[in-house]
């Protein structure tokens, strides 16, 4: 019964460590980008409403984003444990967060931060931003969205980091090592993992 937050920068390969967290501890990676694109593409009444606020270019409002976690939460793959990516990303967002499982009687076990230095992670993006034929992801784009996700992130990790469940992994490296630190970090805590993930699966 493992609850995790998985926060850190863009190129920092969080996405990529979330998919393989939720395999190693047996629970859903729940990514509020991922509901956002599914019901976009599917037209539903919720794609709807999201896809006017971004091509509005605005943030899809808590209130909306708060709502469907909330309904995320309550499928039952999700009773048993949760991995969070991409929420909260407001105090707001971690308010609401902690009111949810509040009335579960539950609350986080651990918030997993990915840290990356500046200069590499740029690098990596730009890498990829070539490969995907993206020119106006440029060098100062991916900084000004940088310096962006620390100013929005840092407050939520001081807040967590005060309730002693912040682990702070260095995100770069072979992703099989980014995995082993973070599995080895949680299982100090007593969260071990169920299931096998490539890199638990190659050291064991």
């Amino acid at each position: 019964m493992t609850r995790l937050l998985v926060i850190g920068p863009p190129g920092a390969g969080k996405g990529t460590q979330a998919v393989r967290l939720a395999e190693a501890f047996g629970v859903p990676a729940i990514s509020t980008g991922d509901i956002f694109r599914f019901n976009v593409k599917n037209e539903t009444e919720l794609g709807v409403q999201v896809k006017a606020f971004i091509e509005a270019g605005k943030y899809v409002p808590d209130s909306l984003t708060n709502e469907i976690v909330a309904d995320r939460l309550k499928e039952p793959d999700a009773l048993q444990g949760f991995l969070l990516d991409g929420y909260p990303r407001t105090t707001d967002q971690v308010l609401e967060l902690d009111r949810l499982l509040d009335a579960e009687g539950t609350s986080l076990d651990a918030v997993v931060q990915i840290v990356a230095d500046t200069d590499e992670v740029v690098a990596r993006l730009l890498k990829r931003a070539a490969e995907q034929g993206r020119a106006d992801d440029t060098a100062d784009v991916i900084r000004h969205r940088l310096e962006v996700y620390e100013e929005q992130t840092a407050p939520l990790i001081d807040l967590y980091d005060k309730r002693g469940v912040v682990v702070t992994i260095d995100g770069l490296g072979a992703v099989d090592q980014v995995t082993d630190r973070i599995v080895a970090a949680l299982a100090e805590r007593g969260l071990h993992a169920v299931g096998p993930t490539d890199a638990v699966a190659a050291s064991a």
